[in-house]
């Protein structure tokens, strides 16, 4: 099973969401309040709707991760999730995601992923994961805290 399999299997079984179609067409999804959040595509790119507000934010975190992908006037980041440290940070940015959406409503128009954006060329594996880590804590440190299950 891959990393994003993996992933998607974790994050299905969050409270605040629940599995669909992709509107996209490619994978599937994961929703909030009716909103998608979150595109499992072929592979291991996974795009999250953090909103433009929160990537304004965050921005230079999230740029100095080589696992995420932001694109100019897009609110979703694309994640490469290939190892442990990436389902970790792809938690993370789900967690903030919902943060995000929590606080708008009503709830903005929907937009389009980033599936035909994209095109994400491999680092090596032990760099990649170690900026990961340096991303999370980093996360961790402005007060980002992982969504977790209800058990």
């Amino acid at each position: 099973m891959s990393a994003a399999e993996r992933a998607k299997e974790q994050l299905v079984n969050w409270p605040d969401l629940t599995g669909s179609q992709s509107s996209c067409g490619t994978g599937s999804a994961l929703c909030f309040d009716g909103r998608e959040i979150v595109h499992f595509h072929s592979g291991p790119q996974v795009d999250v709707q953090l909103t433009p507000a929160a990537i304004a934010r965050h921005d230079e975190r999230l740029r100095e991760s080589t696992a995420v992908r932001l694109h100019p006037g897009s609110g979703w980041a694309t994640v490469l999730v290939e190892c442990d440290t990436d389902i970790d940070l792809l938690s993370t940015l789900v967690s903030v995601a919902l943060q995000a959406h929590s606080a708008q409503r009503p709830a903005p128009a929907a937009t389009p992923c980033n599936l035909d954006r994209t095109t994400i060329l491999r680092p090596e594996a032990p760099q990649r994961a170690a900026e990961s880590r340096g991303m999370l804590r980093g996360l961790r440190r402005r007060g980002i805290v992982r969504h977790r299950h209800a058990a």
